[in-house]
């Protein structure tokens, strides 16, 4: 079975469709159609998990049961029951019913069941609930087709995404509907999704027993997905039924669904969230960790030249001074991944991960481009002392630039250690002390010379700001 979200409930190839009270899914009860169709509840009540959505007074119950105009946004991973919430809405009202999806419609679609809603509403008085799935999908201007008929409460909006609305859906729109966040289901709301569907009459009206093996099984799988669950279910229904068995084990539903299906949208929140843990386990120095969120990103697709500049920064931005060779390293594994390619290349992502973990951390590059960057946007700039400014045109030594200034630039190579005293910060900066090392890793030798550095160039002076 598909993953879409569409896929066996609405007939409607693109196109804006009216539908009586009756709903959308008389047409997808059938015997034939897929158990997760046959399975979908048909009331609020029914709903398995978000039980936040189902209280009194909620938005939903307003919008069901109370027939009240208000428009939502649904969002939430794939299965967690944005498009059966569209569903019962298409049953439960009393308005009139529309679908559209944003995969197959465009901007002359959307005005066009606007522009339908406002009829219907001055023609007769009767309200239009719009369902748009896959709201993400819009271009701008689709989106921006949708607002007269929100605005004007032409339509009662019910949109569904899998991707976070504050980057896929455009502000104004936002702005003008109900954010409602839809969260992944429990392990014991997909076992209720199970058991619901072995022995209800639209199910498999208790034809199998599920042992409780093969049963941990397939919610392991499922992921948080009551669609994916009811899909493996149904998968291993008919395993068993080839077998000749009425039970269904471990090794029938092992042989009907072996894998679990990686959740990744490498555009949407998944990507983000992975992404966000991938980084924060190699800053943590949890290499196991790193590694799983790796072998996700690598298992779902993920661009590994984007996997590759994210090791580079952190190689700068949290590792630093403290282990030298972390940027060499994730340098050379973004190198390899351009030369050799997946899946080779992931070894060398996974060498550079590793490295990366286990390497002692350091933020002082970090902190110190902040400090100095923070000085700059505050106006604490100044002029450049004389005898560093170029000298190499006629005229500068006139002006006191380098060699002519009162006091003269003093070539490092000429000092005791090449290092000489004198002023390089302007004076607004000039005790700044923007680099503050750590004693990790190969830091600590960095720090101590670089504190008796900063001695030798300021006089003594160490610097306190």
């Amino acid at each position: 079975m598909a993953m879409d979200e569409t896929d066996g409930l609405f007939d409607v190839p693109g196109a804006s469709r009216a539908r009586g009270s009756g709903g959308s899914l008389e047409a997808n009860t059938h015997e034939s159609a897929p158990l997760a169709v046959r399975m979908r509840p048909r009331t609020l009540d029914e709903l398995v998990g978000q039980s936040q959505l189902r209280e009194p007074g909620s938005p939903l119950r307003q919008l069901i049961d109370d027939q009240r105009s208000l428009s939502l946004l649904l969002w939430g991973p794939p299965g967690t029951g944005k498009t059966t919430i569209a569903a019962i809405v298409s049953g439960q009202t009393d308005r009139r019913f529309v679908e559209i999806s944003a995969v197959s419609a465009g901007v002359k679609e959307v005005r066009a069941a606007i522009e339908g809603a406002r009829a219907e509403l001055v023609g007769t008085g009767r309200e239009t609930v719009l369902f748009v799935d896959e709201v993400h999908r819009f271009s701008k201007a689709q989106q921006d087709a949708l607002l007269p008929g929100v605005e004007n409460r032409w339509v009662t909006l019910v949109a569904a995404t899998t991707e976070n609305p504050f980057f896929s859906v455009i502000s104004p729109l936002l702005s003008r509907s109900l954010l409602l966040r839809l969260e992944s289901l429990t392990d014991d709301d997909i076992r209720d999704v199970v058991e619901r569907a072995r022995v209800d009459e639209r199910g498999l009206a208790g034809a199998v027993e599920i042992d409780e093996a093969a049963r941990d099984h397939l919610v392991r799988l499922a992921g948080g997905d009551a669609r994916r669950a009811l899909t493996y279910l149904e998968a291993a229904a008919g395993a068993a039924a080839a077998r000749g068995v009425t039970t269904i084990d471990l090794a029938t539903a092992e042989t009907a669904a072996d894998q679990a299906a990686v959740r990744y949208d490498r555009q949407g929140d998944q990507h983000y969230d992975v992404t966000s843990a991938f980084i924060k386990s190699v800053r943590g120095s949890d290499a196991d960790a790193a590694l799983h969120y790796l072998a996700r990103m690598i298992e779902a697709g993920e661009d590994p030249r984007f996997i590759a500049r994210r090791l580079v920064i952190l190689a700068s931005e949290d590792i630093g001074l403290a282990d030298p060779t972390a940027l060499t390293t994730a340098v050379a594994a973004a190198q390899a991944v351009q030369l050799i390619g997946m899946p080779e290349a992931g070894l060398n992502l996974a060498h550079a991960t590793i490295a990366l973990a286990v390497a002692p951390k350091s933020n002082a590059v970090t902190t110190a481009l902040g400090a100095a960057t923070a000085d700059v946007r505050a106006g604490r700039i100044g002029a450049v002392p004389p005898h560093l400014r170029d000298g190499h045109y006629a005229g500068a030594k006139k002006l006191g630039h380098a060699s002519g200034a009162a006091t003269p630039y003093r070539y490092s190579h000429d000092e005791p250690f090449g290092i000489a005293e004198q002023q390089y910060l302007p004076d607004v900066v000039a005790d700044a002390a923007y680099y503050q090392p750590t004693s990790h890793g190969a830091e600590a030798g960095v720090k101590e010379r670089w504190e008796r550095v900063r001695r030798i160039i300021r006089g003594g002076v160490t610097g306190g700001r």
